[in-house]
């Protein structure tokens, strides 16, 4: 791990640490990390970024630096400082495997450890299970949109910083985007790469064509962007270079990145195919989203592939999550919270998937050790601050399981309209007794 993210927290989770120290309050502590309610527009959620999370629990660490910058802040006390000198987590986690659909309530993950332990990973486990799931879960919209043509992923420009542009690429490619431009993602995770050239390569030569012959002669096999000036006219350069190259003619496609894709697809398929091109692709990108993804493809646009910036990148529709990590038992005893629309489900829990056929019906949010029908979502994946054994799949791993799981959901709820009604989650007869058990002797308490 970094050694720069042990301090990526709120200044709380060490005042609240330096507390529990004072109190002498050590006793194991559950934390629940799950999302309230999902965003108007998303019929569910794709887990990700628990392989970010078991990393950094793994190897959290201070650095004397850092214990002196704390130091130097002048509010915690020594017990405190010397506390973190010596920090490890020792604690466990049980977590939906990555690529799992989720729903509102649903813990993603759960942390059981010392309170201080768990308290103080908090803040980070939150930062990287919100973005990824995030990213991930609009990425699955997007390729639910492209009805299996390929998609790139290309909006690192425009992601809020660079962890982000890198972990969005992963997450991605989890939910089923295809490649991304993103270079460092690559290389760190092995997400395939891909790429074209800018509008600025052709505005460096004088003459869009012999931009083309020159780019073609260092990358035979490119796709083409041919809208710098006009677009129909680019694709006439293009016909013009494959004709001059003849059998040396590998260009693998043309990408179309602005004006109106319906009817610039239909016009370049009609140009390509009258000269005898038929092998080569459309590539549709420019703002797009899976809705307009989906309104092209709708209207038969021929367009073969698309590359996803932005909107992708950033989730615009649905920017944030509704994700929450809450104290849900401590010293052996469940704990409760009754705020306005923040009711809490108390203690560690299982969730059982109801299916039918291989698909998906309801899921049923039950106490841990409950013994019910369906299938177990929550596993084991950390002791005593250690990963489990076989929780680590690689990368392709956890894309096919992902993309099993996203088969087993109802087919409208992959859909890109909210289903009515949502997909059903129900609290187990056990688990909705004990928090009304715990409401009425709050409610009876002096």
């Amino acid at each position: 791990m970094d050694d720069s993210v042990a301090l990526l927290t709120d200044l709380y989770e060490f005042a609240m640490v330096d507390t529990y120290l004072d109190e002498n309050l050590h006793d194991e502590a559950v934390f629940s990390l799950f999302v309230r309610r999902l965003p108007a527009r998303r019929n569910f959620l794709l887990a990700c970024g628990l392989e970010d999370v078991l990393r950094y629990l793994e190897t959290l660490r201070f650095t004397p630096e850092q214990l002196d910058y704390l130091a130097s802040l002048d509010r915690f006390s020594d017990r405190l400082l010397r506390y973190l000198e010596r920090f490890h987590f020792s604690g466990e986690v049980c977590a939906v495997p990555e690529g799992t659909p989720i729903f509102g309530e649903e813990p993603i993950l759960e942390v059981v450890a010392p309170l201080p332990e768990a308290q103080l990973v908090e803040t980070y486990l939150l930062n990287q299970i919100h973005l990824q799931t995030l990213a991930a879960s609009k990425a699955a919209r997007v390729v639910e949109a492209a009805g299996g043509r390929p998609v790139m992923e290309f909006g690192l420009r425009r992601m809020h910083g660079s962890d982000a542009g890198v972990k969005v690429a992963r997450a991605a490619f989890i939910a089923g985007i295809d490649w991304t431009s993103n270079v460092l993602a690559g290389q760190r995770y092995g997400v395939p790469v891909a790429g074209t050239m800018a509008h600025s390569f052709v505005q460096a030569h004088d003459d869009e064509l012999e931009a083309f012959r020159a780019f073609v002669r260092c990358f035979p096999e490119t796709t083409l962007l041919v809208d710098t000036y006009d677009t129909l006219r680019g694709v006439q350069h293009v016909i013009r270079l494959a004709r001059e190259l003849g059998d040396g003619f590998h260009v693998r496609a043309i990408r179309l990145d602005s004006g109106d894709l319906l009817a610039l697809s239909r016009a370049a398929r009609q140009m390509l195919d009258d000269a005898g091109l038929q092998r080569l692709k459309i590539i549709g990108s420019g703002n797009l989203d899976e809705d307009s993804m989906a309104r092209l493809l709708s209207q038969q646009a021929p367009i073969d592939g698309f590359g996803v910036g932005t909107a992708l990148g950033v989730s615009s529709d649905a920017p944030c999550l509704d994700m929450v990590y809450k104290l849900v038992a401590y010293g052996g005893k469940d704990r409760i919270k009754l705020s306005a629309s923040k009711v809490l489900f108390p203690g560690r829990k299982q969730v059982f998937r109801m299916e039918e056929e291989e698909v998906a019906r309801r899921d049923v949010l039950a106490r841990h050790g409950e013994q019910r029908p369906g299938r177990p979502l929550l596993r084991p994946v950390m002791r005593a601050g250690k990963r489990v054994e076989g929780t680590s799949p690689s990368l392709a791993e956890i894309r096919e399981y992902s993309r099993r799981e996203l088969k087993r959901l109802p087919p409208a709820l992959r859909g890109l309209e909210p289903v009515t009604p949502p997909y059903r989650v129900e609290a187990s007869p056990v688990l909705a007794w004990t928090r009304e058990q715990l409401t009425e002797a709050w409610e009876a308490s002096p």
